[in-house]
């Protein structure tokens, strides 16, 4: 029984005429030009910023051993806070450390220390007060 069981219009089309459904092919697609947005994460025109593992606050990369976060005084040179802390790799770091550090949220000396970098995705804050977002609109479209 060579003979189809569906022959209702689309089902097999391109089977049965050479052709493909629709009219389109994969190669009729134009091609991406060079240097051309990839998808969502193609906006990368944002500042990286270091934030606390604790409380999330902003904090300057470049800081020393001792180093405490200006809001909560969490350490900032602790395994917690690094890029390659791994809560499933072994002894949590992904990289080859020669002991373990017990404590991940003290501050300790580990020379593979990174502290962790991410996008500032918050943006522009809003007006503190009401007055200030009169001024704000004001200042924008004008007063009447």
């Amino acid at each position: 029984m060579t003979e189809q069981k569906y022959r209702q219009r689309g089902y097999r089309d391109s089977e049965r005429s050479g052709r493909t459904s629709g009219g389109f092919s994969p190669s009729d697609r134009p091609a991406r030009l060079e240097g051309a947005p990839k998808g969502r994460g193609a906006d990368r025109n944002r500042d990286e910023v270091f934030r606390c593992k604790t409380c999330g606050e902003k904090n300057d990369p470049e800081f020393g051993l001792e180093a405490v976060c200006k809001k909560c005084g969490a350490a900032l040179h602790a395994c917690a806070q690094c890029r390659f802390f791994d809560g499933s790799a072994p002894s949590q770091c992904r990289q080859e450390i020669p002991a373990p550090i017990p404590a991940k949220l003290k501050a300790n000396s580990c020379t593979f220390f990174a502290p962790t970098v991410s996008l500032n995705l918050t943006g522009a804050k809003a007006a503190d007060s009401p007055d200030q977002a009169r001024s704000a609109f004001d200042q924008l479209f004008g007063k009447r």
